[in-house]
């Protein structure tokens, strides 16, 4: 195992003039055995990001260490990493053990060991009784996790996940997202994992790195992401539904964006007042849409309630009032983050 060193990491493509920069100088230290997750929309840089600590992108500028070494010039195989793609690119014509065995065939691994890497792989999956079948016998769940075994049996410093778990279905993910956890608890292997999903963000990682155009906005646990984001595009970006983010609020400094989360609204007989123009029904939480006149214009508020409250009806003027705590505070002009309010 081994920790994981990125300074003033930048990707160009092109030059001069016409270069196009595709990530900002990311700096992050990833401790030796911590599961980091990668999260940010598509486009934003994510899977160039963990390509170029693969060895599968060159680095424009920077460096990028691996335990003790700047591995900034190493190729892929002597970076000691092991790769899960969304793809799960198994061979067709082979069974499962062969495909988990292949890259220690190759690199001419004793058959005994082998065997005995392979069995304690399938073991931790659960793949065991699925061997000697071949890829096309097995759901997507199943060529995943022969996917990642096939990854586990190369015991490398390092495993690097690209969005592994979009190829499946909703029970699948979340099935899939508790395999991952308890293959870290067991393994313990540095883990850098890259997803455009929050949910998986939020489930899996130990400490995240949020990426936006590039750049990386913030990087820290999902409690700290979630309850101090850094920045109004963290904000909007970590939690479904978004944080409210009122920037034309009356009662709100000067040049400030107000944030609230919808959770953090509750319904009184006071306060802002809303024109309900949407309910939506979420099992055991319902979302209320609102329509927030002021001032200075108008702005839609969303409001998280339970089962059991009372439902507004469509058109209706109901009040919300923010929790005190619970109001966060962005700049205008560059949308971040203010510690107090001026």
């Amino acid at each position: 195992m081994a920790s994981i060193t990125l300074k003033n990491v930048i990707k160009r493509y092109g030059s001069g003039k016409t270069a196009n920069q595709v990530i900002h100088g990311v700096n992050a230290e990833i401790a030796d055995g911590e599961f980091i997750v990668i999260v940010g929309p598509s486009g934003c840089g994510k899977s160039t990001l963990l390509r170029m600590v693969a060895g599968l992108e060159e680095i424009s500028a920077g460096d990028i260490s691996i335990g003790s070494r700047v591995v900034n010039d190493l190729e892929p195989s002597e970076r000691d990493i092991a790769m899960v793609f969304q793809n799960y690119a198994l061979y067709p014509h082979m069974s499962v053990f062969d495909n988990m065995a292949y890259g220690l065939k190759i690199a001419k691994v004793p058959l005994d060991e082998i065997k005995t890497r392979v069995d304690k792989a399938a073991k931790i999956l659960e793949i065991g009784p699925f061997l000697q079948r071949k890829p096309r016998e097995l759901s997507g769940g199943q060529r995943q996790r022969v996917a990642m075994g096939r990854a586990i049996v190369r015991q490398p410093q390092v495993f690097l996940f690209d969005e592994p778990l979009s190829n499946l279905d909703a029970k699948l993910r979340a099935q899939t997202r508790l395999e991952i956890q308890k293959l870290h608890r067991e393994l313990g292997i540095t883990s850098l994992f890259v997803t455009h999903d929050q949910v998986e963000a939020m489930t899996l990682a130990q400490r995240m790195i949020v990426m936006n155009a590039g750049v990386m906005e913030q990087f820290g646990t999902p409690e700290e992401v979630y309850t101090r984001p850094a920045s109004t595009f963290v904000a909007s970006f970590m939690g479904s539904p978004p944080m409210n983010l009122l920037k034309n609020a009356p009662d709100a400094p000067p040049n400030t964006i107000v944030g609230v989360r919808p959770e953090h609204l509750d319904i009184t007989t006071s306060g802002w007042a809303l024109q309900v123009e949407a309910v939506e029904m979420l099992g055991a939480e319902r979302l209320v849409y609102g329509r927030w006149a002021h001032g200075a214009g108008d702005e839609l508020v969303i409001i998280r309630t339970e089962e059991s409250h009372h439902v507004p009806t469509l058109g209706s003027t109901i009040h919300a009032t923010p929790r005190a705590d619970k109001i966060h505070h962005f700049e205008t002009s560059t949308g971040k983050r203010r510690e107090a309010t001026p």
